[in-house]
């Protein structure tokens, strides 16, 4: 079989995974009525209720993005409710389709995301799409906040110092990629350290990985979907699929983030992940 060949098999096995019922628990129609039904008891539990959005101009598009969500999406897969809303802020985050951001923060606190775990996954982000990116989306998470009447700020979950930071981090990034990075640090020149090694051990999993508020496993899973949804990074992509592997994610786990953020960030994106999802976890049979 030829190269291409290997990987459309792969890749459809994957996406028969990622839209087959047994992969998502159930079997054709929504079994407690029409995805319609489904899709108003859902509004109702993440967002409260209310007209839907573009529901009055465009009303056939907002039928079809809510029955897709909330109709068929949201009853399904391997996440908890609060996990499919971090790792949706996360993927809105890295897009920058802000539109709608305060009304998925609503849906997180609604879904039991306390708000330590909302701001966590939005710093959870920030090496991974930029500070101004996480910082539009935390002026709006402090907006909702606001209004809800949480008061800010909310307590340190830092759990580093000057001293400890680098150390702590290596320690951190090796327990989720082994070997590999002492290899990697070897192999990198002189004049790329600072990059390579300084601040990415010392940042990256330092400042952020070893925050309080998050379990490792929802910090994989949100940079999972950051970086997913950020697009032109599948090498990083294939990395954090190992990641969560390695922390104890699940490649069902990760198939259920990408179909909850299908109707945020399109197919294209989608399925991308998805083909560096299977060149991970095929390897990985037990996952």
């Amino acid at each position: 079989m030829t190269v291409f060949g290997t990987v459309g098999v792969i890749l459809l096995a994957g996406m028969t995974m990622l839209f087959s019922s047994e992969a998502w628990g159930a079997e054709g129609e929504e079994s407690s009525g029409t995805r319609a039904s489904a899709a108003a008891r859902n509004m109702q539990k993440f967002l409260g209720g209310g007209e839907s959005s573009l529901g009055d101009t465009d009303p056939d598009f907002a039928a079809m993005r809510d029955k897709l969500i909330y109709g068929e999406i949201m009853d399904r897969g391997t996440l908890s409710d609060a996990q499919k809303t971090l790792v949706t802020l996360a993927a809105l985050t890295a897009a920058q389709t802000l539109d709608d951001f305060k009304t998925h923060v609503n849906a997180a606190l609604r879904a039991g995301a306390t708000p330590v775990q909302i701001k966590e996954a939005m710093y959870q982000c920030a090496p991974y799409v930029g500070f101004p990116r996480v910082e539009a989306s935390l002026r709006l998470v402090n907006e909702t906040f606001a209004e809800r009447g949480i008061a800010l700020p909310l307590e340190s979950q830092s759990t580093v110092t000057e001293e400890t930071r680098y150390a702590d981090g290596l320690a951190v990034q090796k327990s989720i990629f082994g070997d590999a990075i002492d290899q990697m640090h070897r192999a990198t020149p002189a004049e790329q350290k600072a990059i390579v090694q300084n601040y990415l051990s010392a940042f990256c999993f330092g400042d952020v990985y070893t925050r309080k508020g998050l379990d490792l496993k929802t910090r994989e899973l949100v940079t999972f979907a950051a970086i997913s949804a950020f697009g032109g990074c599948d090498s990083q992509v294939r990395s954090h699929v190992q990641g969560n592997l390695a922390v104890g994610n699940t490649k069902e786990n990760l198939i259920d983030a990408l179909a909850q953020l299908l109707p945020f960030m399109g197919f294209p994106r989608t399925l991308n992940a998805l083909a560096c999802v299977n060149a991970v976890a095929y390897a990985k049979p037990n996952n």
